[in-house]
């Protein structure tokens, strides 16, 4: 008799068994090509997912198809932990980012950005002195303060001030407003008589291309109101794989199930 349950399961892991290989050469393609260590952070963890979801995808094909219920039942044990972990980590990327967003500034476009206005397990995170130099060398090998000059270094100021700039380039790409420099093109500014370096930021500015405010507070806040962003629609996302995962766990169980009265039926003619 042709259990539907099974046969959902079979379909559901066919499918994430073709998305596998994709995923690994992707991978592959990643370590090959790499040139910065941005790049080659990825591929590893890249590989390591394509490589998990080939094998539980191969482990609930064959528990399911071919009634394999030990298979079956890593497969289950694997999803529930995965539930788990992605329940888990959505409350925490909430909570993590419920704190923190950008100031915004009279007659100006962009906002500032202050590290303290974030959660402090964040904070945390970019001020280890290991973890802030390898994303420091990733914003200069991404040159996201070198198109504010392709987009026009003779930016007049008044047209600078009006720029709706991303919270990376705010708080890495420029001086802080409290400094009070003056503007001389979008990543050269100087002091004045009437500049200000009570904030420390306004000491870490140089026009160095390669040093900016990449040392600056608000190039970290920067990055954790990017950051911040980007979990709260991974949160998002989360919860709509999270129902996805509900229903195949929930078909699986029954796949299970089947698959043990089967055997019975077997094993009691």
């Amino acid at each position: 008799m042709v259990r539907v349950s099974n046969n959902l399961v079979g379909i559901l892991n066919i499918i994430t068994l073709l998305l596998s290989i994709p995923i690994i050469g992707g991978g592959i393609w990643l370590s090959k090509q790499a040139n910065t260590e941005c790049e080659r952070f990825l591929d590893k963890p890249v590989i390591a997912l394509g490589v998990f979801v080939l094998l539980v995808s191969i482990a609930g094909l064959v528990g399911s198809c071919c009634r394999v219920s030990c298979l079956l039942w890593v497969y289950l044990v694997v999803m529930f932990l995965l539930i788990l972990l992605l329940f888990f980590f959505t409350i925490f990327a909430f909570v993590v980012t419920n704190k923190g967003a950008g100031e915004a500034l009279s007659d100006k476009g962009y906002k500032e950005y202050r590290l303290g206005d974030y959660s402090e397990w964040l904070q945390k995170r970019v001020n280890n002195d290991k973890n802030w130099n390898k994303i420091r060398s990733c914003l200069q090998d991404s040159k996201i303060c070198q198109r504010l000059l392709d987009d026009g270094s003779s930016t007049k100021v008044e047209d600078f001030y009006k720029q709706h700039l991303s919270s990376l380039q705010s708080g890495c790409c420029k001086p802080s407003n409290d400094c009070n420099f003056q503007y001389a093109s979008p990543t050269n500014w100087t002091q004045t008589p009437t500049s200000s370096l009570a904030n420390p930021d306004c000491s870490a500015w140089s026009n160095d291309p390669n040093v900016l405010c990449y040392n600056c507070q608000s190039c970290k806040a920067g990055l954790l109101d990017n950051i911040k962003s980007d979990w709260k629609r991974v949160a998002v996302i989360n919860i709509i794989f999270l129902v996805f995962l509900i229903i195949v766990y929930t078909v699986g169980c029954c796949a299970f199930r089947n698959n043990r009265e089967d055997n019975s039926w077997k094993r009691y003619p």
